[in-house]
């Protein structure tokens, strides 16, 4: 017993806790600000420069696409999120950047797997010797790097198939999937979790992409919507283009207010997949982001103009604008109003539950 006391105890003085919330939660929320930093950022710059023809913009994006830079910014955020020390929290770069490059479609999945591992072992050697600032880096890029080609290819090629079968089993079933995929990532993004990498991860692209932009757009816009009275315009653009996880404190003094847009997700969802097709066909990540920066939307044109160019698609055309305008903007406002309205005349929503600290 005084073997793990003692454990515990060197555990404690370093930092490391081993907890759902410390590795689901907190690195895992990271990690989603790493891909904004890099991917997301990227994606948008370059899509604005492809459109106007300004080809440096479409460099710069380039660059910030690149998987080593993204596999770099997503290991740098976990270790922050970990309260790595400096010379711990500088070495993930180099373990970021060999798994994401090694795991494939999966390798945010892989980022994340490897990254808690090395960052807390770096975190176990840091300031132990008298050599540290060998010790540490070599450890933490050693063990991250080994880590990562141990397991990196499997963790990518499972990612993937679950991925492709959740793709294929939209393709099947589209009604149903539609409803699944849009409840469940919605409900992810409003989560203290990341739907963005979760999304990346699984590499969710074509209709179940679009189900998923659905599902965030219901989370996001719903709330910012069905809170206007309370928290008026302020809280309508930081949650309507922030996040609906602003809500979490909210729902858990009152779970019901997260009624009203998980229902207007679980109608949008099949809406999106049965009567728009609507696709997500640009980077997989903006299928978990809903209206967040308009990143969502911004994929899917993506995805247009690229299906356009390989000769998939003929044209973009005013009813796919119609399809995009409706699931991510005008459905969620409307639908989650009213199913709000109808909460708050039966008292399951009161005044003052959606208001925003």
């Amino acid at each position: 017993m005084s073997f793990f006391r003692s454990v515990g105890a060197f555990l404690k003085k370093k930092d490391v806790e081993i907890s759902a919330k410390r590795y689901g939660i907190d690195a895992l929320g990271a990690m989603a600000q790493g891909l904004f930093a890099s991917l997301l950022v990227g994606t948008i710059i370059s899509t604005i420069g492809s459109q106007f023809g300004l080809d440096f913009l479409v460099t710069i994006g380039n660059f910030a696409k690149e998987t080593y830079v993204v596999g770099a910014a997503m290991a740098v955020a976990i270790g922050y999120a970990l309260k790595a020390p400096p010379l711990v929290l500088f070495s993930m770069v180099t373990v970021g950047a060999a798994t994401n490059s090694l795991g494939g479609a999966g390798g945010p999945l892989a980022v994340l797997i490897v990254a808690v591992v090395a960052a807390e072992l770096g975190k176990i050697v840091s300031k132990e010797t008298k050599v540290d600032i060998l010790v540490t880096p070599v450890v933490t890029i050693a063990a991250g790097v080994a880590l990562a080609a141990w397991c990196a290819p499997a963790v990518g090629a499972a990612a993937e198939y679950v991925g492709e079968l959740i793709m294929w089993a939209t393709e099947l079933r589209p009604f149903l999937m539609g409803v699944i995929v849009s409840v469940l990532v919605g409900v992810a993004l409003t989560l203290p979790i990341s739907s963005a990498a979760i999304c990346h991860s699984l590499g969710l692209i074509g209709l179940a992409g679009g189900a998923a932009v659905a599902g965030c757009c219901a989370q996001m816009v719903g709330f910012a919507v069905m809170s206007f009275r309370e928290n008026r315009w302020g809280g309508l653009v930081s949650q309507g283009i922030g996040t609906s996880m602003l809500q979490m404190g909210n729902i858990v003094k009152n779970p019901l207010i997260w009624i009203p847009p998980t229902l207007t997700s679980a109608i949008t969802g099949p809406i999106a997949t049965c009567v728009f097709k609507l696709q997500m066909n640009g980077p997989a990540v903006s299928s978990g982001m809903g209206t967040c920066g308009f990143v969502g939307q911004i994929g899917v044109y993506t995805g247009w103009v690229n299906d356009v160019a390989s000769g998939a698609k003929a044209a973009i055309t005013p009813m796919d604008w119609i399809g995009l305008v409706l699931i991510s903007f005008v459905l969620p406002a409307v639908l989650t109003w009213i199913f709000g309205e109808l909460l708050r005349k039966i008292g399951w929503i009161k005044e003052g539950d959606l208001t925003l600290e």
